[in-house]
């Protein structure tokens, strides 16, 4: 008998498949003429297009610390922990926290002062103090903006950066980069919304899972694209021995149909956002070369990036192809390195790391200066959370480690319609707790309607980051299984005293 596949499928289907095609109607149709340019590939938004306000960045650049880098030893200078080496943490400093198991056995907790010095930029009241396991980014010390009071709730790694990544410590919820692809869409189709990159590290302990620039709930060509360093850039972006451009074009043309006939029966939105990334991968197969490829760069570049951005995947490396990236449109960047947990040797660990990433992140921002982006692009540098002011295991002067520490770390932000030169927020004289400007604690709670000011929850930081790119974060939702989602959940207030 000769046999009909797609009148077998459609007498195949469910009466619940039945009800939801019969519900479709004009209602598809609709959605088509809207979803029209996107499915021609060609979803450019204006950056005037759909903001709630007006925007101070086109473009965010996120250098992400995985591990948890210790603010004690690279941006929150606490001379007077210097009398206490040594000494049991007072309790009241403590006052109760819990801590992880890794240091809940230990009989003291002793007083762990950083073994750097420091040095403060700019003598008003709110001038940087910049340790000197960072000189270069020293140098740009004046562009940036160091938040001292960022905290968490969340004490382990892999909830800690899911939250401050995803807005909930449970993977599942879109990314930071996904929200942003979503709501601000792209200002070059021939490029990914967001991109994600790993750089180079010797103590590269936590994996990275790909939720953590992922999609979540949101149509999957919103998650981000893992550029690689080595073979291609992107996996299976060359055609396959024997297959041409041609060839790849008709293989995506019938795709394109088949996919067609799949949306117009079911009217899954993510046949669509399949559709847009087989196109996506197409233009990339041209666009993607170009941008890796670093030769037309002058020598002046490589001065200013250091040699290690010769080298494929090193942090500076991943620095200079964010830059281009922006330069080409690119709104979402992130670059995440691995290696800051440092429970022991932790002056080897954190030399090590300072290194990998100083002079990369000093000469992002020269560069983008000079090159009159500085102003549109948000740069962040921060990981999940800070560490200990007591040591865990063995102290002496010269070497110690230092366990999780929620409670209060460093982050600095820098451009995008951040103010420059100044820092944010205090912490008591252990950097253990926020505090007041009189030195007095502060017991922030992020769940509360209310704000306690000095401080930045990683839901605030997240409201702000939204809010410089031109979005209200309490209004930029997206309906799943029957409730409005947002990147803050139900929390987040917009740091207005860090931005211009």
């Amino acid at each position: 008998m000769d046999r009909q596949p797609l009148r077998e499928y459609d007498l195949s289907i469910t009466r619940r498949q039945l009800f939801g095609r019969s519900a479709l109607g004009v209602g598809t149709a609709a959605m088509a003429q809207l979803l029209g340019s996107p499915l021609l590939g060609s979803d450019v938004v204006s950056q005037a297009d759909g903001l709630h306000h007006t925007a101070k960045a086109k473009r965010v650049i996120y250098l992400f610390m995985s591990g948890g880098p210790s603010h004690h030893d690279t941006w929150d200078y606490k001379p007077k922990m210097m009398d206490m080496f040594g000494q049991d943490l007072p309790e009241h400093i403590r006052d109760g926290q819990r801590i992880t198991g890794m240091t809940s056995g230990q009989k003291t907790l002793p007083v762990c002062p950083s073994k750097y010095k420091f040095t403060k930029y700019d003598n008003n009241d709110q001038g940087v103090w910049v340790s000197e396991l960072l000189p270069y980014t020293a140098q740009v010390a004046n562009e940036l903006c160091v938040v001292h009071s960022t905290f968490t709730e969340a004490i382990n790694h892999d909830p800690a950066i899911t939250y401050i990544q995803t807005g909930a410590q449970i993977p599942g919820r879109p990314s930071l980069g996904a929200w942003l692809s979503y709501g601000l869409g792209s200002m070059n189709e021939n490029l990914p919304h967001y991109v994600v990159m790993h750089a180079k590290s010797q103590f590269a302990e936590q994996s990275l899972f790909n939720r953590l620039w992922g999609s979540g709930f949101l149509p999957s060509d919103h998650q981000g694209i893992l550029m690689r360093s080595e073979g291609d850039p992107v996996l299976y972006l060359s055609n396959p021995t024997g297959v041409t451009r041609t060839d790849r074009r008709a293989q995506l043309d019938a795709l394109a149909a088949i996919n067609a006939e799949q949306h117009r029966q079911f009217g899954d939105p993510e046949v669509l956002a399949r559709i847009r990334q087989h196109e996506m991968a197409y233009r990339m197969q041209a666009s993607v070369p170009e941008l890796m490829d670093l030769s037309t760069e002058p020598e002046s570049t490589f001065q200013l990036y250091g040699e290690d951005a010769k080298q494929p995947g090193t942090f500076a490396a991943c620095c200079l192809n964010a830059r281009r990236l922006a330069e080409r449109g690119v709104r979402n960047i992130q670059i995440f390195h691995r290696g800051w947990d440092a429970h022991g040797n932790l002056p080897q660990e954190h030399e090590s790391q300072c290194k990998d990433v100083d002079q990369g992140c000093a000469a992002l921002i020269k560069d983008l200066r000079q090159r009159g982006m500085l102003d549109d692009t948000l740069v962040i540098w921060g990981g999940e959370f800070g560490r200990t002011a007591y040591c865990q295991g063995g102290l002496t002067k010269e070497n110690y480690g230092r366990d999780h520490h929620p409670r209060c770390f460093s982050v600095w932000m820098a451009g995008g319609g951040i103010k420059p030169g100044i820092t944010y927020g205090r912490t008591d004289d252990y950097g253990y707790n926020i505090v007041d400007e009189h030195g007095e604690k502060l017991t922030p709670q992020p769940t509360k309607e209310t704000w306690t000011p000095g401080t930045m929850h990683i839901h605030d930081l997240n409201a702000t980051i939204l809010h410089l790119l031109g979005i209200d974060h309490r209004k930029l939702t997206y309906r799943f299984q029957g409730r409005d989602f947002r990147l803050t959940d139900v929390h987040g207030h917009v740091i207005q005293d860090i931005c211009v």
